[in-house]
């Protein structure tokens, strides 16, 4: 079991949405203390205050940052271990929806998951973890598993996060950082990134598709997907592939091999 109690936490995207909720529940598990890494530091200038009344001065550093880029990332990093001397933790959960402006989703959601993995995996937090363990958290989502006809860019970056999260959690990369790597699939969920869905979609003809669908989903809360994440933080092996959705426990995927997915009239 990993404890949390006395960590560093750096979140990305930890100024709104499930980061957010990330940042509050790590904090009421005792975590000595996290940074907030976020592209809107007028958001993010807004949550350190509220942050720091209720949890004091010294438990959060804010530091803007746009994942894809790299030297902003790596300064998130730094800036972390300049503050609390150390970095156990990265939920690398910084995340964006915009069809219509794929580059920039393909930057954010799966160039920004490389850079955090390889500046986390193989230079930060095997150097300067408080313990004999450190984690990687990557948001993945429902969109990994699953596809909509709606959304092919983000389900392509989320396909492609989930493969990337689990080939650095394989066991020889573990044996030689001490570092679990740990894929996160949250379902539909409250967050802003939900709002915007049909207006983001590559034209009319998948906004459509969306509207067939958008009110099938029930939407938990970020809340839910935060304490389910610390928990699965404290306790999954690195490699494994958690679900979170409709407000229940999370589960462990397992995945077929190819064998067993040939179809059986082949």
């Amino acid at each position: 079991m990993f404890v949390v109690e006395g960590k560093v936490v750096l979140v990305t995207g930890g100024a709104s949405g499930i980061g957010l909720a990330c940042v509050k529940e790590f904090l009421n598990n005792g975590i000595k203390g996290v940074t907030i890494a976020d592209v809107n530091d007028e958001l993010g200038l807004l949550v350190l205050d509220e942050i720091k009344k209720k949890f004091g001065d010294n438990k959060v550093l804010f530091v803007k940052t746009d994942v894809s880029d790299k030297n902003q990332f790596e300064d998130a990093f730094k800036k972390t271990i300049e503050k609390f001397n150390h970095l156990d933790v990265l939920v690398n959960n910084a995340g964006i929806f915009n069809e219509r402006n794929w580059e920039k989703t393909i930057a954010v959601n799966f160039n920004g998951q490389v850079i955090g993995n390889l500046l986390g995996l193989e230079t930060y937090i095997p150097k300067h973890k408080s313990s004999s363990l450190g984690v990687i958290i990557n948001m993945c989502s429902i969109a990994s598993v699953n596809i909509r006809g709606f959304n092919p860019v983000y389900t392509a970056t989320k396909h492609a996060t989930l493969g990337l999260s689990r080939s650095f959690g394989v066991k020889e990369h573990f044996d030689r950082t001490k570092v679990k790597v740990i894929s996160v699939c949250p379902g539909p969920t409250k967050t802003d990134m939900e709002k915007d869905l049909d207006t983001l979609t590559l034209n009319e003809n998948y906004a459509k598709l969306y509207d067939k669908i958008k009110n099938d989903a029930l939407l938990q809360s970020t809340s839910h997907v935060a304490a389910s994440i610390v928990n699965i933080t404290k306790n999954a092996e690195t490699g494994s592939v958690w679900v979170i959705e409709n407000e229940e426990a999370a589960y462990e995927l397992e995945f077929p091999t190819r064998q067993q997915m040939k179809k059986k009239n082949n």
